[in-house]
Order: C-alpha cells, then sequence, then structure tokens
C-alpha cells in the first residue's frame, strides 16, 4: 500500500514513542547492505520511467532534489547550469518559496505521485533532499501563503537571519546568521515547524520513506546559541523534526525509526558531531576527502582508509566517493574520472559499514565540460548501471552479517576488502596494472571475478591474481 491517510499514521506513530538511539557506539557486528543513488536534477518522470533499471543495478534506495516550491524566474528550469543566469540553475531548487511539494524542475504532485507508485512497484525506498534552514535569496519571492503561516515576515528569520556568516566555526553565526548569505529561517518559530511538519507528512503519506537534511548543522542543538531576540526558549526544531514533540497538535506521521534520516553536517571545527548523533546519521565528508585524495594519488599509502574519522558509529554515516557539492560547487571532485570514481565506490561499497550514495553525473558530462547536455530532469549518465557498479551493490547485499577485512599492498595501489569467508572485492586504484598477494578468508580454489570471469586464486590463506589499471573484482565463495 502506498497511500495511507495521515489519520492512521498519526495512530501509528502515537504508540511508538520516539526514544534517543545511541549512534556513537559502534557494533562490531552491525553490517550495512543499503544503497543510495542520487538521481541529482533527475525529474518525476525521468526517475519513474528509470525505476527499473535503478532497481536492476542493485540499488535499494534513491534520493530526490528538492521537491518543495523552489525559486523559479521566468525562463528558468531549462539548464543545470547557466552563466548568463537566464535559463535556470541547478541550484535553485535549493531555494525555498514555499513548503508546498512541486517544482518547476522535479515537477507536480502528481507527477511524485506516479514517480512513487514505480519506487513501490520496484520495491526501492525513497529519499527525499529536505532544507529547512533558508529561503530563497529574493525573500520577496517567498510565497505570502508561507509567511501568512509563519506569522509575517519579521517572525520569519532569526533576528540576524539576513547576516551572512563570516565564521563558519562560530555556532552562533554558524545557527543563526545566513549561510552562504541565504537568510536564516528562525526554525524554532512554532507556527514555522507546524508548517513544515505538514509538508514532510504530506510527503510521508506520498511513501517518502528518508530524508536528507541539507545544511543540518546549521540548526542548532541544545548546546547552541538561542535566539533570545526573537522570542526563542530551546533550540527545539530537531525534537519536532524527529517526531519527540508535536508543535500546536502536529507531529511526524509515521514512527521515526521506520525512516531513513541522514544530516548534512559537514565536519569542521565546533561542531557538535555527538549531539547531531543524537537526532539522525550523519555524513561522512571527512572520510570523503580521504577517499578522493587517494584515488588521485593512486595510492593509500601515507593515508588512513581504516578509520571513519568521524565521532557517529559507521553504521549511522552516509558515505561517498563525491557528492552535487563537491560536484557541481566549486568542482572539487568534478575532475576525477569517471573510472575513478568507479574504483572509488566500489571500494566504499565492499565494506561492512556506512549507506554509500552514488552521485549520478549529467548525462554527456566530461571533465572538461561537467554539465555535459546541461539539460535539467534528464537523466544522469550511464555509470550507474556500469556492470561493476551493479557487482558490489549486488555484492553487499550478499556479504550482510559478513564482517570487513581491510587489507593493502605494498605500495598502497591495490585494496583488498575481505568480507568474512563468503567474498572479497579487489580494486587497483592505480593507472598501472598489478599483482595482488594478500590474505583473505576465501577458501582455497579458484575464483571468477563476476564481471569479467578473470581468475584469481586462493591457496593458503593467500589471494592471488593480475589486476588491469583501474578495475575492480569481485569474487564470492559458491
Amino acid at each position: 500500500m502506498r497511500y495511507i491517510s495521515l489519520a492512521v499514521l498519526l495512530g501509528a506513530a502515537s504508540l511508538t514513542p520516539c526514544a534517543a538511539k545511541d549512534r556513537i557506539t559502534h557494533n562490531p557486528n552491525a553490517t550495512n547492505d543499503e544503497t543510495i543513488l542520487h538521481v541529482w536534477s533527475w525529474n518525476f518522470p525521468t526517475i519513474g520511467e528509470n525505476m527499473k533499471k535503478i532497481a536492476d543495478a542493485g540499488f535499494t534506495m534513491i534520493q530526490t532534489s528538492p521537491v518543495q516550491n523552489c525559486y523559479a524566474p521566468e525562463g528558468s528550469g531549462k539548464k543545470i547550469f547557466d552563466e548568463n543566469v537566464t535559463e535556470g540553475n541547478w541550484y535553485y531548487y535549493y531555494q525555498p518559496t514555499d513548503w508546498k511539494i512541486g517544482n518547476n524542475i522535479l515537477g507536480s504532485r502528481d507527477e511524485m505521485k506516479q514517480m512513487m507508485d514505480s519506487a513501490s512497484k520496484y520495491n526501492i525506498k525513497v529519499i527525499v533532499d529536505v532544507l529547512p534552514n533558508h529561503t530563497a535569496f529574493d525573500i520577496d519571492a517567498v510565497s505570502e501563503d508561507f509567511y501568512k503561516a509563519v506569522g509575517g515576515r519579521d517572525k520569519m528569520f532569526h533576528t540576524q537571519g539576513l547576516l551572512p556568516v563570516q565564521d563558519y566555526n562560530d555556532r552562533l553565526q554558524c545557527t543563526l546568521w545566513g549561510s552562504g548569505a541565504l537568510p536564516d529561517v528562525n526554525t524554532e518559530n512554532p507556527d514555522f515547524q507546524k508548517y513544515y511538519m505538514e509538508f514532510v507528512n504530506d510527503l510521508l503519506s506520498l511513501g517518502v520513506r528518508g530524508f536528507r537534511y541539507d545544511t543540518a548543522k546549521h540548526i542548532g542543538v541544545h548546546s547552541d546559541p538561542v535566539d533570545k531576540a526573537a522570542g526563542v526558549k530551546e533550540n527545539d526544531f530537531w525534537d519536532v523534526a524527529t517526531g519527540r514533540k508535536a508543535v500546536k497538535g502536529v507531529k511526524l506521521a509515521v514512527p521515526y525509526d521506520s525512516l531513513f534520516v541522514y544530516g548534512e553536517v559537514l565536519q569542521d571545527r565546533n561542531v557538535p558531531e555527538a549531539e547531531y548523533a543524537d537526532y539522525f546519521g550523519q555524513t561522512a565528508s571527512g572520510y570523503g576527502h580521504i577517499l578522493r585524495e587517494a584515488l588521485e594519488k593512486g595510492t593509500v599509502n601515507g593515508l588512513d582508509l581504516k578509520n571513519w574519522h568521524h565521532t557517529s558509529a559507521p553504521e549511522f554515516l552516509t558515505t561517498w566517493v563525491e557528492s552535487h557539492d563537491t560536484y557541481a560547487n566549486a568542482h572539487e571532485s568534478a575532475h576525477l574520472t569517471d573510472d575513478q570514481i568507479r574504483t572509488g565506490w566500489v571500494f566504499l561499497t565492499a565494506r561492512q559499514n556506512g549507506t554509500p550514495l552514488f552521485f549520478s553525473r549529467p548525462y554527456g558530462s566530461t571533465r572538461q565540460a561537467y554539465w555535459g547536455d546541461n539539460v535539467l530532469g534528464a537523466r544522469g549518465n550511464d555509470e550507474f548501471f556500469h556492470p561493476e557498479v551493479v557487482a558490489v551493490n549486488k555484492f553487499r547485499t550478499d556479504m550482510a552479517g559478513q564482517k570487513e577485512d581491510l587489507q593493502f599492498s605494498d605500495n598502497g595501489q591495490v585494496i583488498l576488502v575481505n568480507r568474512g569467508k563468503k567474498g572479497a572485492a579487489l580494486v587497483n586504484i592505480s593507472k598501472h596494472a598489478n599483482s595482488v598477494n594478500l590474505s583473505t578468508g576465501l577458501p582455497n580454489g579458484t575464483y571468477k571475478d563476476v564481471v569479467y570471469g578473470k581468475e584469481f586464486k586462493v591457496k593458503n590463506g593467500k589471494l592471488t591474481g593480475v589486476l588491469a589499471p583501474e578495475r575492480s573484482y569481485i569474487l564470492e565463495k559458491k
């Protein structure tokens, strides 16, 4: 069943009190088996049309771009990026003008319903990117319905919310001023919270079962400064958003533990990661940076890829080789080739923990032309169903319950991810062929890689064979 009445959902939620979860203490027996495809800038019809391909590729979840009403000047909604700023830009949908479903990039609420039907058919969980922290730059573009719902313009923003943050390590500025100069919403205003939660519950009624909270570290936790000048007594947005408390009779409409929720809490100094971990999983942005450095160098030597470099336990981290921000903002990762991204993905996805997110690059993109065909709403390139990506996605599911053991060649160019005695993933991150002679839990025998049919041998606990440049191999015990 996909469409459920909110009355039923609210009744179910009331039976399940939301208790804090320990997301700090690592359970060494925990394994993560899900994968996320970030269908970045695809519209609803495109996502629906490709749902079977997504499922066949072994992804268990998709993450959409923001679906709420957004900044949409005349003529926009056509290009992912337009230097002339006349035919739109991808970041417009990160500028909310109202908390109602539908915008000129992804499509209407009815089109979202159709997409959700397709997701249900193929058993794909849908995560929506939400961003309650701010509005559009142009505050005159914000809808009057939205302003009215929160008590007027003077109630919409924090007291200093129109000031751009100067020091992101200052928690007062970080949580109460404008991040990236975007007007900072008073997320502690009960009228805003009620309006926002009605939007969330509408998404849940359509079957959405997860959220990525954009700029989550810019919404304060209890230890952060409080906007007393705006009449705020406590930073309780996260208590409301995660279903711990109701606001003006509105509460999260499903048990919170039934949802996959993570926050974009980019790692830096003075970030209260442990407090955020009390509410949701977080992004392993620091780990992604180290992984990209290894891919650029073609070796892991001098880098620590075993440690997740985060306060949270790894089973509650969302991981990536690259994100839409590292690709599209300053192009931090956009120069990496598809081969490099793919080898990084295989390593990341073969691991026991973390929930990896695969960013779908624009169709036709090259390392010289990052926007490719530059069409908003279109499907991304073919990489999400590359045979190596498909193989490791399915390997991850097959390896549920199997502990990992990481091995690295002396030159740091070959990585072996052992999963108990059941399977192993081999990755050559260099541009040169490499031989492997590393310890494994696989029983003695000859193994054929599931993609290329390449043979590897195991004898006396040692895995041997030859790897082509920037290629990965998946081995499983039959």
